[in-house]
């Protein structure tokens, strides 16, 4: 029997989130829907993440109106896919179940086939809502387990805990770990279990997980990440080789660097391991022909600064020396050699003009968005030389906050009291001097259970409360939605209007006041 692998694009979203700062405007969009049309995606994730604020923010542009109408142009040919924070949604902060019921079910009439949902914490009580109401109305629930490692301790972090009779934690991101979490969300509803989010999954562990859900579940295996430290082709192979179901990627010009895989690489192995893809590729290749013009489009806002050599698989051939590299990754690969496997698949990518591994994120173990982040965070205060110093109080800071994993939005919140930490050092202060809002809600328990307890001594000090505080979405209180007095209409004048506004209270102000003006004007 022939092995099907599916294919989930995430170039609409994730894609160009992570390489281009979620700047493709609807009309960039709608040049290549028709192509996609043909593509024979499994799926096209478009929705969700930074979409809905972006698209206000930057685009002034409605999010609802830019999930319909791909809807409207893709139709049934690809199921249509968004992210969700879980009990964050879209935004950074948690909200009652009245907003995430509100959320989904508009979501999934507006053309949502699959919500994938995660927890920054690997909390499974934060995505139980979410789960519950996209699977109310029709949709299906992607649950994702977010990959981290547990802190590296050097010799003499190793010395002082142990003089200073503090032992060091056990470990607690080990492979039972994450199958728990993927068993616990499959009895709660979870349709498929995407495993990584982060982009850091180095193979040998790829290989790990995904042959211990394959044995341990019962619903499909998606496996999701990014190229930033280098893992991302050489983990993608392991995925496929050890049985994953599916296999998120990027179409060639928004591949690669900060963003995942290219499908082009991924229908190289495949054909060579004689699994179907169903895709056509034909079409995949006049998408990539309007990519480049769209990447070309968003230069100004282009991570990565290096366009990939030209290629389609179908029609190009490469020199045999390259075509060995495959055929030594999947042998490498079948053996556990992980060594073996990314030095190939570095080897292949390096042909192709692919960015080279982020060796700074790849040694600090962080997202690239996370880096990013820190770095802009230190030039806008003048103060890029304390880099290095930040990112080593990134585990100690972790570890006090209780060692959340580092994603969307925990990454951030403890890269920058890293960074505030970092200044209160070199300006003669004690550590945490300045703790953020959002590090004090961490801390205090309002985002959800970190994966270890935070010692009681460290939350008074921080939050000034001994004792965790969950969140209570009993006291949330509705944003204000005042009366547009020149054009006598409310400003959010229906529930997409009203949710835009209480996941994105300034954007979303801004947004309609200027859209219900311009709406206004255009029918006088």
């Amino acid at each position: 029997m022939i092995r099907k692998l599916l294919i989930r694009d995430l170039t609409l979203r994730d894609g160009q989130q992570s390489a281009f700062a979620t700047r493709m405007s609807q009309a960039q969009i709608d040049r290549v829907l028709p192509y996609y049309k043909d593509a024979g995606f499994y799926a096209m994730e478009v929705w969700g993440g930074a979409v809905p604020d972006s698209v206000m923010r930057y685009l002034g542009e409605n999010p609802w109106d830019r999930l319909e109408i791909i809807k409207e142009k893709i139709g049934n040919s690809s199921k249509l896919s968004a992210l969700s924070r879980g009990r964050n949604l879209f935004g950074y902060n948690p909200y009652p179940d009245e907003i995430i019921e509100g959320f989904c079910r508009n979501s999934i009439r507006s053309g949502i086939d699959i919500m994938r949902i995660f927890d920054a914490l690997n909390d499974v009580d934060n995505v139980k809502s979410t789960i519950r109401y996209v699977k109310k109305f029709g949709g299906k629930a992607d649950c994702a387990i977010c990959y981290t490692i547990d802190p590296h301790h050097s010799p003499v972090e190793r010395i002082k805990a142990a003089l200073h009779g503090r032992p060091l934690h056990k470990p607690v991101f080990t492979n039972e770990y994450f199958l728990n979490k993927a068993l616990q969300l499959e009895s709660l509803g979870a349709d498929m279990i995407t495993l990584d989010m982060s982009g850091l999954i180095p193979p040998a562990r790829t290989a790990e997980l995904v042959r211990l859900f394959k044995k341990s579940l019962k619903v499909p295996v998606d496996f999701h990440t990014h190229c930033t430290p280098g893992y991302g082709l050489a983990s993608v192979v392991s995925a496929i080789i050890n049985g994953v179901d599916i296999v998120d990627t990027n179409i060639w010009n928004f591949a690669g660097g900060p963003a995942a895989p290219a499908v082009e690489l991924v229908y190289i192995f495949c054909k060579k391991l004689g699994i179907e893809l169903d895709l056509d590729m034909d079409a995949i290749a006049k998408i990539n022909k309007e990519l480049l013009t769209i990447r070309k489009e968003l230069s100004a806002f282009d991570t990565a600064k290096k366009f990939p050599r030209p290629f389609n698989p179908v029609e190009d051939s490469f020199p045999a020396e390259i075509d060995r590299f495959f055929n030594d990754a999947i042998e490498a690969a079948r053996k556990d050699k992980e060594d073996d496997l990314l030095l190939y698949c570095r080897a292949i990518e390096e042909y192709f003009d692919f960015p080279e591994p982020n060796e700074l994120v790849k040694k600090a173990q962080i997202p690239g968005g996370m880096y990013t982040n820190m770095v802009a965070q230190l030039k806008q205060l003048g103060q890029i030389d304390l880099l290095e110093k930040a990112m080593s109080l990134i585990p100690q800071v972790r570890m006090d906050a209780g060692l959340p994993p580092l994603v969307t939005p925990t990454s951030q919140i403890i890269g920058a009291q890293a960074v505030s930490c970092a200044l209160d050092e070199l300006k003669g202060r004690p550590m945490y001097s300045n703790p953020s809002n959002q590090f004090i809600a961490l801390v205090k328990g309002e985002y959800g259970k970190t994966p270890i307890p935070v010692d009681p001594a460290f939350r008074l000090k921080i939050t000034g409360v001994q004792n965790e505080v969950p969140y209570d979405g009993s006291h949330y209180v509705m944003q204000e939605n005042p009366v547009l007095e020149d054009l006598d209409v409310l400003l959010a004048e229906n529930e997409k209007e009203i949710l835009l506004l209480e996941l994105f209270p300034t954007v979303a102000r801004t947004f309609l006041t200027k859209w219900k003006e311009q709406k206004a004007r255009s029918n006088v």
